[in-house]
């Protein structure tokens, strides 16, 4: 199904190609965004939808002083975040804590209190503890993963252990399993790998090129789905890995990321350089337990579309489901426009 956007619209100042559903803050539906101007001083927002759902309203305006490439906020504390930026050739990353009195007019700026500088690499991104309050952090680099011990009221960052991939592959990405807090899936150029934060090893990898995005299913366990370049989106049973157990069609041009939704388990939002969002209902078998005979071919491609948000003008990098309120979601297209909308008039009736 093809359909414009009804959504609520929020501009940025300049480019930009991430965002994040801020799920500490349980009494607001709000996100943080941030800029990527090579020129000018970059911007991180602080976006939260009115109370009568009719507006985005900007309750934080921050300067960051690099082009920001990765942003995710702390899942216990609603005024940290982390990002990673550049400046040219230099990469780095840090955490951030929003001012108390961001509210203000004439509000104090963002507060570095911790470097994530233990890297040689150009960074990628950061990983928080899927949920709650823990002290665990990774960052993810070209060739290495590091697992970080971060103490809020000492405000610094510890390396606890770090491992490379190898040199023959080039590391784009990741997501930590929701339902595992030891594993960890890795993106890289010719496969995504499987690794345990315990031996800090590969345990298993799945050969797909040109992955661009994964996101761990919360619902239900052992799913992760991926988002590839050409080949669509792929869902995949983390017991049986020799074929997925659904295809999606994707996009018209590359499939940038995909995101389960929170409470849904059948929802899945994918964003592509076709400058549409696509809303997904991916049925799954009930078997709890696959049986190698389910996985000797792959499933014909299904084309459960749900909607097609195609109101953009260009192509859409970051895509954030809420947590406080799930059937609600925010994309940003890189040219700085942020849309919120809601799923509720797609969902099939019961």
């Amino acid at each position: 199904m093809q359909g414009g956007s009804n959504g609520i619209g929020y501009g940025l100042k300049y480019q930009a190609r991430c965002i994040a559903d801020v799920k500490a803050d349980t009494d607001h539906t709000s996100f943080l965004t941030g800029t990527l101007s090579l020129k000018e001083e970059n911007e991180v927002h602080l976006i939260r939808i009115s109370s009568a759902g009719t507006e985005l309203l900007c309750e934080g305006l921050f300067s960051h002083p690099n082009e920001i490439w990765d942003l995710a906020s702390c899942p216990f504390d609603q005024r940290i975040f982390s990002t990673v930026f550049s400046s040219g050739e230099t990469y780095g990353a840090a955490i951030w804590q929003i001012p108390e009195l961001y509210g203000q007019s004439n509000s104090p700026q963002l507060e570095r209190i911790a470097s994530l500088d233990a890297h040689n690499s150009k960074i990628k991104c950061t990983l928080w503890w899927p949920t709650g309050r823990h002290d665990k952090l990774v960052s993810i680099d070209e060739q290495n993963l590091f697992l970080w011990s971060f103490d809020t009221s000492k405000k610094n960052a510890q390396v606890q252990s770090q491992e490379s991939a190898g040199v023959l592959h080039s590391l784009t990405g990741g997501a930590w399993d929701p339902h595992d807090y030891n594993a960890l899936a890795l993106t890289s150029e010719s496969s995504v790998q499987l690794w345990d934060l315990r031996t800090m090893k590969k345990t298993n990898s799945i050969d797909h090129p040109h992955v661009r995005n994964l996101d761990y299913n919360v619902k239900r366990e052992y799913t992760l789905v991926t988002a590839e370049d050409e080949s669509g989106i792929h869902i995949w049973d983390l017991r049986m890995l020799k074929f997925p157990v659904l295809d999606l069609p994707g996009h018209t041009h590359w499939t940038w990321t995909v995101k389960c939704n929170p409470e849904h388990e059948d929802l899945i939002l994918s964003a592509g350089t076709d400058s549409a969002v696509n809303l997904w209902l991916a049925s799954l078998p009930s078997s709890d337990e696959p049986t190698p005979e389910s996985f000797d071919s792959p499933n014909k491609p299904v084309d459960p579309l749900l909607n097609s948000y195609s109101d953009y003008e260009d192509s859409v990098y970051g895509l954030a489901w809420s947590c406080r309120e799930p059937w609600i979601f925010a994309s940003l297209s890189y040219d700085g426009r942020v849309v919120v909308e809601s799923i509720k008039p797609h969902l099939p009736r019961k």
